[in-house]
């Protein structure tokens, strides 16, 4: 009997390692399965926990209108409304835009891999691109928005000028060098631009930036409020008519005042959706049109709408070309 007592040992303990192995089986076949029933989830199911390198990213904290907010110190995934432009010129990977940035001119080739997340920033769609960071410059979905990542609002207006928006997003984005590079750069173009107009257009001429709206509508714009405003002042240092000096980035004029408010150079915009071009054909037979000064010396310049009514950081360096090019150009045809 003591001989056989080790055999049924033996097989009393092949039976027990049969019995685990097949219990070890059975809970990763089970792990398996609900691994895959969460792969299974939309984008809106799943916690946005889920995206790991979001929550292993270093923060810190930045000050907002709507309190401090905890922020990736390296965003690398950040969805928008209306600041696509400003982030690129930063260097920051925008995952998620508003649609009209879609056809902005000057960065629409950087968006090529971007989504659109709707004018107000929808949620779901803003899930399902994972962002690590939402910067919005309206509050519309904020509360839904910042359970989604760390949000920030950015106020229309809160930055004056291309170095304060520039800076601004360079800090929000992580990439300050990346900011002042651009910087560098957006001046080393204005500079030249100056020296190609010196000569061509006189140091005291006045410039006015209008615009023609589908309603009939006649604005005057500022230096800050698109159409050209920071190209047009601030880079190429073009001057601005007295009477449009104000606090106002941008003031309404009746027709019968174009006169008293017309500079020596006139650009003006024409917001057309439908292309219809009823308004400017109105505009332009108009007795009181071709009796201003600026009109009857071939110094009005008719611009793109979508071109010029743009006011990001790149399109703003890529405006200085177009200003100075039609300037020159307008020159020679003047000088015939």
């Amino acid at each position: 009997m003591f001989k056989k007592k080790p055999r049924f040992i033996v097989i009393a303990l092949m039976i027990m390692l049969a019995v685990i192995t097949t219990g070890c089986g059975s809970s990763g076949s089970a792990d398996s399965s609900n691994a895959a029933a969460e792969n299974e989830k939309t984008p809106a199911e799943q916690p946005a926990a889920a995206n790991t390198e979001s929550s292993t990213l270093q923060l810190r904290t930045y000050k907002t209108d709507k309190g401090d907010v905890e922020i990736p110190v390296k965003p690398q995934r950040i969805v928008t409304d209306y600041y696509g432009g400003e982030l690129l010129s930063v260097g920051a990977n925008v995952v998620g835009v508003e649609p009209t940035a879609f056809d902005n001119p000057f960065i629409k080739d950087l968006l090529k891999d971007a989504k659109d997340v709707g004018t107000a920033v929808d949620p779901e769609k803003a899930l399902a691109l994972k962002p690590d960071l939402i910067v919005v410059m309206y509050d519309t979905n904020y509360d839904a928005l910042s359970k989604i990542a760390p949000t920030i609002l950015i106020p229309y207006g809160t930055a004056s000028n291309i170095y304060e928006t520039v800076r601004m997003f360079g800090d929000i984005a992580g990439t300050k060098d990346k900011a002042e590079e651009f910087l560098v750069n957006f001046d080393k173009k204005a500079l030249e631009g100056r020296e190609k107009l010196k000569g061509i257009v006189d140091g005291d001429a006045t410039f006015d930036l209008n615009e023609l709206t589908d309603k009939g509508e006649l604005w005057i714009f500022g230096d800050n409020a698109g159409r050209g405003g920071q190209a047009v002042y601030n880079a190429l240092k073009l001057k601005m008519p007295e009477k449009l000096k104000t606090t106002n980035q941008t003031t309404q004029i009746s027709l019968e005042l174009l006169s008293d408010y017309s500079a020596d150079y006139m650009f003006l915009t024409t917001y057309d959706p439908e292309k219809k071009g009823d308004r400017l054909k109105q505009l332009k037979d108009s007795p009181i049109w071709k009796n201003v000064k600026t009109v009857k010396n071939n110094k009005v310049f008719f611009n793109d709408f979508d071109t010029y009514y743009r006011y990001d950081p790149i399109a703003v360096t890529a405006q200085i070309d177009l200003f100075v090019d039609m300037l020159l150009k307008r020159h020679e045809e003047n000088q015939k």
